[in-house]
């Protein structure tokens, strides 16, 4: 039996940067994986998705180049090569992956693992081939035993996707045409970015979601900003809907459901999209066997991922939301850090989360509706892109920031915004948040012109009715 001072089981973005950080404190580490070294994320989720979110992004450009004096024709997609770089951005960072791991000499362990006992992984073999490289299935050990298996897409009951008319993720991210019409179920952030990926492509898409507004975990306002904003571009965005009943004839999906008002409504689409969500990779593990601990689907763990059973951790989407890539990455690094007798102090900290639609979402913190129930006294700044230079520049003026502030502390306590780059804009507020910045601390923050990051600024100084532009 090959013994190792740590396991992990799972090579997705939590996983192999937790396996890195155990070797670079000396630590004897292997990773087990059974599909693809990067994961979910990396292979089929936020690397390739973003990569043809940004062809769409740069076909939209080209569409509107002559407003800036360009004049280079009507853009065409070409949905094969978009979706061929998508896979090769994928299989770069997966290769990158494999070299960051044989740099660290972190042993790569290929096959599908079980956890017979604290201590102790069994890997059998994986059904995909084996990278070079790799040690092969068998009897391995370990004190302390790190799962990061990730998690899954969700299916509804009755939609089973066959690649043909009703779509996956995967089938979604691989089309090789694009259909001329688009059904989409669910309204979360994947469903926001295939709509507004599929919807400047040139498909006529319809987003449906069962809950009252889309984007049920973003701020209201910011949720009803994007609503507005799919409307405009012509998405047909459908909530409070109840599903009835899914059908496949010749050339067309038809869905029917019943509206928020009961009236019932057939929609007709090419393709299918299923995007309930995901769901915790927990099986298969021989979790429930060992007596693990589990809370809505997830494993239950410590502020430092630790499990009730000794020995044994859970990091990233398989221990709960938010399911995000960072967040997973933080918690790999925190876990090995602790297991290597490092003082690790305070909980997990703010987690920002961005979607990357067109106009782009990034949040962080306390949504207003969630500091008033919570019986906060706040402050709430605003200000809109049309009154920031760089803004009307670039032709972007569409979207806004949002800011809290807690009213007797002082503290920025969450940041709302949706808007050209907000996705690069967050970090400024998740710093702020992390070293427990003040408004006054921020208001006295120079902000470099002409930036978009000015607007932070002005919504600030909107919190106590400052804001000069706005």
């Amino acid at each position: 039996m090959s013994a190792y001072d740590v396991i992990v089981i799972g090579a997705g973005p939590g996983g192999y940067v937790a396996a890195i950080r155990a070797a670079q404190l000396g630590l004897r580490a292997a990773i087990v994986e059974r599909n693809h070294l990067g994961g979910i994320c990396l292979n089929w989720g936020c690397i390739p998705t973003k990569s043809l979110l940004h062809s769409a992004e740069l076909l939209e450009h080209a569409r509107h180049s002559a407003g800036f004096g360009i004049e280079a024709g009507q853009p065409v997609a070409n949905m094969a090569a978009i979706v061929a770089r998508s896979r090769s951005v994928a299989g770069q960072l997966n290769a990158g992956v494999q070299f960051l791991l044989r740099k660290n000499k972190v042993d790569v362990i290929w096959g599908t693992a079980e956890i017979p006992e604290p201590g102790r992984v069994i890997v059998s073999a994986a059904l995909s081939e084996a990278p070079k490289g790799t040690l092969p299935p068998g009897d391995y050990s370990a004190p302390h035993i790190i799962i990061a298996t990730g998690a899954s897409e969700r299916r509804l009951p009755g939609i089973v996707p066959d690649g043909k008319r009703i779509w996956s993720y995967h089938h979604a991210m691989t089309a090789d045409a694009i259909p001329a019409s688009l059904a989409i179920i669910g309204a979360g952030a994947i469903g926001v970015e295939f709509a507004s990926l599929y919807n400047t492509l040139g498909t006529k898409v319809t987003l449906i979601e069962r809950l009252p507004r889309i984007l049920p975990q973003e701020d209201a306002e910011i949720a009803e900003q994007m609503s507005k904003a799919l409307r405009k571009r012509g998405v047909d965005v459908i909530t409070g809907a109840g599903m009835i009943a899914t059908s496949i004839d010749a050339d067309r999906v038809l869905v029917d459901l019943t509206e928020a008002d009961g009236a019932t409504r057939r929609i007709e689409a090419e393709k299918l999209l299923s995007a309930a969500g995901v769901v915790a990779n927990v099986g298969g593990l021989g979790l429930e066997r060992l007596g693990v601990a589990f809370r809505n689907g997830a494993i239950t763990t410590d502020r430092l991922g630790s499990t009730n059973v000794a020995g044994l951790y859970a990091i990233g989407d398989v221990a709960g939301p938010p399911m995000l890539a960072h967040k997973a990455e933080h918690e790999g690094v925190r876990c090995v850090e602790a297991i290597a007798g490092q003082v690790v102090h305070g909980g997990l900290g703010p987690v920002p989360s961005c979607i990357f639609a067109t106009p782009q979402i990034a949040s962080i913190g306390m949504t207003e509706d969630a500091a008033v129930s919570a019986g906060k006294a706040i402050d709430i700044g605003r200000f809109s892109f049309r009154g920031n230079g760089k803004a009307v520049t670039i032709g972007e003026t569409d979207g806004w920031l949002k800011v809290l502030f807690d009213r007797e502390s002082g503290k920025l306590i969450g940041a709302h915004m949706i808007g050209p780059s907000v996705s690069e804009l967050v970090p400024v507020f998740s710093l702020a948040m992390t070293l427990g910045a003040t408004r006054e601390n921020l208001v006295h923050t120079i902000f470099p012109h002409p930036t978009l990051s000015e607007a932070l600024h002005e919504a600030i100084l909107a919190s106590q009715a400052g804001a000069i532009h706005g």
